[in-house]
Parts: C-alpha cells; structure tokens; sequence
C-alpha cells in the first residue's frame, strides 16, 4: 500500500471533486485530518475491496490457527479450498 497524504477536512470540503479525482488516479488513500487528528482516509474502490479481501484472508488463517490449536485436526489442500471459498462468498454476501 502506498504512503497516505495527509490532507485538512477543509481541503476536502473545498475541493472534493479534484481531491477524489486524485485519490481515484493515484490509488493513494488520503487521511482526512480534522482539527489536525486524524479522522476519515478516503481510498478509492479498487484499493478499498483488496483491504477487505485481505482482512477476510488473515481472518481465516486466525481461525484455522485457532482451530489447529484447539483441535489438533489437519485438513487437505482441498478441504481448505472449499471452506475458504465458501467463507469468501459469506463475506461478499455480507457487504
């Protein structure tokens, strides 16, 4: 992931089309400050839906951890495959 911009909530106010435009290009989030703390990051879609793809990864590499942990069952490349597409598609019919 690239570095984010920091950019003051007024600039987002004030230019808002030209700053999308630019995040939209770039792929390069900017953190929203107000009051000079950070608030919101503005990132394009694109960026925003592999994050969450990501998070879903790392979510089940936790569980099966876990689970491993636990349990002490191993399971097959296959097995694995199955259960982590069916965890996807419970995902995406979430958001």
């Amino acid at each position: 992931m690239k570095a984010a911009r920091i950019r003051p909530i007024t600039e987002l106010k004030n230019r808002t089309k030209q700053l999308l435009r630019e995040v939209s290009e770039s792929g390069t989030p900017v953190v929203i400050t107000q009051n000079g703390k950070p608030t919101v990051v503005v990132m394009d879609v694109e960026q925003h839906d592999r994050l969450q793809d990501t998070l879903a990864m790392l979510k089940l590499l936790a569980l099966s951890e876990d689970s491993l942990t636990r349990t002490g069952r191993t399971y097959s490349t296959a097995e694995v495959r199955r259960r982590a597409k069916a965890s996807l598609a419970r995902a995406l019919r979430r958001s």
